[in-house]
């Protein structure tokens, strides 16, 4: 079994000549750079993302002022609002907080919010999260939820040229929101600024590539499909020679 498994695989895989075994190894590695961040970013929380450092009050109900880094991070399935004291260590409490509240399809924002608020989290993570409900005036829940789950359903394409539209297309969506300005997030004269984060930009930059090679295949099927036949199948070269290990 061990014998005719590795045969199979040597089948596939050219052991012959250096440029064979480079347009092998290509493929894959491309294949799987291309696959693992259509998979990551749509679990990524950073599609847009912004910091402000303020003096705030830490607790409804409380006196208590804090110096505090406050971060707003976007992604495809909800936020995370971030609150990390500085120094972390302040009137006698350890302020470190992520707190994510979800926006996907089944799940219930309002909900992760009023669990927030029986749970006593810090005020600025409320306010924060507080600004993307259903019922907020600054009516951004329903343009994230939907742009972004379309975002989601159009990155799972693979194919180059479908996948690069497919990502661009994400990104359409995805901007969508940003024709409905974010509610002004402050904390006395400064203000939280959002832009786009990493996975916004390794979409962008991915799909991008996804459009090149599509182009190039397109390219060389037309003036040398010879030559393209040799890349994605180096059988086709008469003179190739693969190695089959003795069983």
């Amino acid at each position: 079994m061990q014998a005719e498994a590795w045969r199979d695989f040597s089948s596939a895989v050219p052991f012959g000549y250096p440029k064979q075994r480079s347009f092998w190894i290509l493929r894959v590695v491309t294949s799987l750079f291309i696959g693992a961040v259509i998979l990551t970013v749509n679990f990524t929380r950073d599609w847009e993302t912004g910091w402000v450092t303020v003096n705030t009050s830490y607790k409804s109900f409380s006196n208590a002022v804090v110096n505090a880094n406050i971060g707003l991070h976007i992604g495809l399935a909800g936020i995370n609002v971030t609150l990390v004291g500085n120094p972390v260590n302040q009137i006698n409490e350890t302020i470190s907080y992520n707190e994510h509240f979800s926006w996907s399809f089944g799940e219930d924002y309002d909900l992760s919010y009023s669990e927030g608020l029986e749970r006593g989290l810090p005020r600025p993570i409320l306010y924060v999260a507080e600004k993307c409900t259903l019922n907020s005036p600054c009516g951004v829940h329903a343009q994230y939820c939907i742009s972004s789950h379309y975002a989601s359903l159009t990155l799972w394409g693979y194919i180059f040229i479908l996948t690069a539209l497919l990502m661009i297309c994400s990104l359409l969506f995805f901007t969508v929101a940003r024709h409905f300005p974010m509610c002004n997030i402050r904390f006395g004269s400064a203000s939280l600024q959002i832009g786009y984060g990493a996975s916004f930009w390794l979409t962008l930059a991915t799909g991008l590539l996804c459009f090149l090679l599509g182009l190039a295949v397109i390219l060389m099927n037309l003036m040398q499909p010879k030559k393209l036949k040799l890349v994605f199948n180096p059988s086709y070269d008469q003179g190739l020679v693969f190695f089959t290990p003795p069983e």
